[in-house]
């Protein structure tokens, strides 16, 4: 493997970023596989060079341990999962051709494409869809897409299809396949081997350093004719706003994941530059352990959530560039978001009654932030700090390192920041972060009606009682969890003229669904 200070332009944003149910996809179907029409012809070739805000030196190959953009990035252009979030938020096949249910949704029977080779060869089989998700189960699973799969009881091949059998019955079940986690991996002796750097994705990698970058390049025998594009990608981690920005004016990048919202304007002035703005299910928040004194009071945490000015933060953070949080994950443009729920506004008279409530005539709390945790967190906290003031409450923001942040003070420290990018269904985000015991239940907070109601709506048919039930389930979470999410943010994102995005661009993450790579090409 060659070194990536081998590559110039590796090695010269680094230093300035350190100095600063479905049929099978058909031939007519790969010509827009993200269901939209394509506004040009498309061109083959070109080497797309992206700057990102994030990557770690912990960030790890394990698939059970991604949780940022560095490595969600790198899981779409190196991988395929079964199922695919189109451009649209529709579902649509991957390796899966299709698939059916039983009557009571438990028991799936998924078709296997056939003809897909990994990057090294192997032939995927029936085999590797099973190891690929049994990683992820068990009692000495770490993953944390362990609770999206605890349902499961029992997987069989029969020839190439994969019967899986649940435990309790979901409807979302083939959405929960398209989680960036579940990586279909070659599979030996019925285990993956988590390290791998193969995949049967668009790209294969040729070089990767945590915390610095990657390259990829064209997979050859990539399964959808015609596609990639682009023959290659270099990746760059650039925590700098300053310098990553820089980096997209000077040509040295042709693609930014984020961008300072304080200077989005002027970005988008400059010559060649074009700015992409999607709005989707992506929020800031600011998680509180309740175990920890004193957010173990119901009343501590409500305080503080009156304490906030969040339109605020979104007019001054996200530069508008979002929408009012109401304490809860799910988006406004949720199946069953919660359009009865009042919203909560900075009211210090209200946040005053609940420190009463809890038997202070005060409050003095540090949280711990980086601009790791979401772009303009210490601002936010700084803003936070002024408001909670008018309330008898003193937030001492603490300024953490970029880099580690979220294996050293994210769920480790006890008032910290987060960005979900959210997800596809309610029970999907639910499940993931708020579920009792789960691996990223980032405020430990547990609560008996809200897992029960978890339950029971997994497995609702009726349409409208499964509605009562997440409607409940956002008000508990609103009112009683442990964390404060003030603001919905649109994904800000900024490209290089030469490059040609689709009509329609993916809202579940940000870079088009973490498939830039697959779906745009060179101008």
């Amino acid at each position: 493997m060659s070194s990536l200070t081998g590559s110039p332009a590796l090695a010269a944003v680094s230093r300035r970023s350190v100095l600063k149910g479905a049929t099978a996809l058909g031939t007519a179907a790969l010509v827009t596989p993200w269901g939209t029409p394509l506004k040009a012809q498309p061109k083959h070739g070109g080497t797309l060079r992206v700057g990102m805000a994030h990557g770690s030196t912990t960030d790890a190959m394990d698939p059970g341990s991604w949780e940022a953009d560095f490595m969600i990035f790198q899981a779409h252009t190196r991988n395929n999962y079964l199922t695919e979030i189109a451009a649209d938020g529709s579902l649509v096949p991957e390796l899966a051709e299709s698939w059916e249910a039983s009557p009571d949704a438990r028991v799936w029977t998924f078709k296997i494409r056939e003809g897909v080779d990994y990057h090294s060869g192997h032939r995927l089989v029936a085999e590797d869809v099973i190891a690929s998700i049994d990683h992820h189960r068990g009692d000495d699973s770490t993953s944390a897409a362990k609770p999206i799969v605890a349902d499961v009881v029992d997987m069989k091949a029969d020839g190439m299809n994969v019967i899986v059998t649940l435990a309790n019955g979901n409807a979302d079940f083939p959405f929960v396949l398209s989680d960036y986690h579940l990586p279909i991996l070659p599979a030996k002796d019925g285990m993956i081997d988590p390290e791998t750097r193969d995949g049967c994705g668009p790209f294969r990698i040729v070089d990767l350093e945590f915390g610095v970058g990657a390259r990829y390049e064209r997979h050859d025998g990539y399964w959808k004719s015609g596609l990639p594009y682009i023959d290659a990608i270099e990746q760059f981690v650039i925590h700098d706003d300053a310098a990553r920005q820089n980096a997209l004016i000077s040509g040295e990048v042709n693609y930014i994941d984020t961008v300072d919202l304080n200077t989005v304007s002027l970005l988008g002035r400059a010559a060649g530059i074009e700015i992409l703005s999607v709005t989707g299910t992506q929020h800031y928040g600011l998680p509180m352990d309740t175990r920890a004194a004193p957010f173990d009071d119901v009343n501590v945490r409500l305080a503080l959530k009156y304490a906030i000015n969040r339109q605020q933060l979104v007019d001054t953070i996200l530069n508008g560039y979002g929408s009012l949080g109401n304490d809860h994950p799910i988006g406004p443009g949720a199946r069953f978001f919660n359009t009865d729920l009042p919203q909560k506004e900075l009211d210090p008279d209200k946040a005053k009654f609940h420190l009463k409530q809890a038997g202070l005539d005060s409050l003095s709390v540090d949280i711990h932030l980086a601009d790791a945790a979401f772009a303009g967190a210490i601002d936010a906290g700084v803003l936070f700090s002024e408001s909670a003031a008018s309330a008898g409450i003193n937030l001492n923001v603490v300024r953490e390192p970029n880099d580690g942040y979220w294996s050293n003070v994210w769920m480790q420290k006890p008032f910290v920041g987060t960005y979900w990018g959210g997800r596809p269904t309610e029970d999907w985000m639910f499940a993931t972060a708020y579920a009792e015991g789960v691996p990223w239940n980032e405020t430990y907070w547990s609560h008996d009606r809200f897992n029960e109601l978890l339950i029971s709506a997994r497995s609702e048919l009726d349409e409208n009682l499964r509605r009562e039930m997440y409607f409940e389930m956002q008000q508990i979470v609103s009112d009683e969890g442990g964390i404060i999410i003030p603001m919905f943010a649109a994904y800000v994102g900024a490209y290089s003229d030469t490059l040609v995005k689709p009509d329609q661009v993916a809202s579940n993450w940000r870079n088009d669904g973490h498939r830039i790579g697959e779906r745009w090409w060179f101008s």
